[in-house]
């Protein structure tokens, strides 16, 4: 069964729908994106009022301390699972590119070279945006890329955890 629930930003952002198994968080996605549908029982449960103090934390500026407990249910694979990891690995205010992060699962797989191109896929993929911050992921020539979230989204993230360094 899926459960959802309603996040408003703050002004200069798009709401958030979350969306969870009943147990864990299992998405959060920007309303209006073809990800960010509102399908699903709206309720309280007690992971979406643990995801709303993350949101909280994060849209005042600070750090949480903790991430809310997610389940990642639909089609993980192994290499989503390792550039999901590495985006958690970017900290707050500061960005990377695909190709940096393709080069470190290079180095962490012990091969050549990875494609940035199969890294930007993954990043996309990412079902709990914010959480999971693939907003910090940017093109090489410093451009903001596609984001599934809108653009006009990722870039007022952005600005935003740059106003709260």
């Amino acid at each position: 069964m899926n459960f959802k629930s309603r996040y408003q930003t703050p002004d200069g952002f798009d709401d958030l729908w979350l969306s969870s198994d009943g147990e864990c968080l299992t998405g959060v996605h920007f309303a209006g994106t073809r990800q960010g549908d509102d399908r699903g029982i709206a309720c309280d449960l007690p992971i979406f009022q643990e995801t709303r103090h993350w949101l909280d934390c994060y849209f005042s500026g600070r750090e949480a301390g903790f991430l809310p407990n997610y389940r990642i249910v639909d089609e993980l694979t192994d290499f989503r699972r390792e550039v999901l990891g590495l985006l958690l690995e970017i900290p707050f205010g500061q960005t990377t590119t695909y190709g940096a992060l393709a080069k470190e699962l290079a180095r962490r797989r012990r091969v050549a070279r990875m494609s940035a191109q199969a890294v930007g896929g993954a990043v996309g993929w990412n079902p709990l945006c914010i959480i999971i911050p693939c907003h910090r992921v940017i093109g090489a020539d410093g451009k903001m890329t596609g984001y599934g979230g809108g653009l006009s989204n990722k870039v007022a993230l952005l600005r935003h955890e740059s106003r709260h360094l």
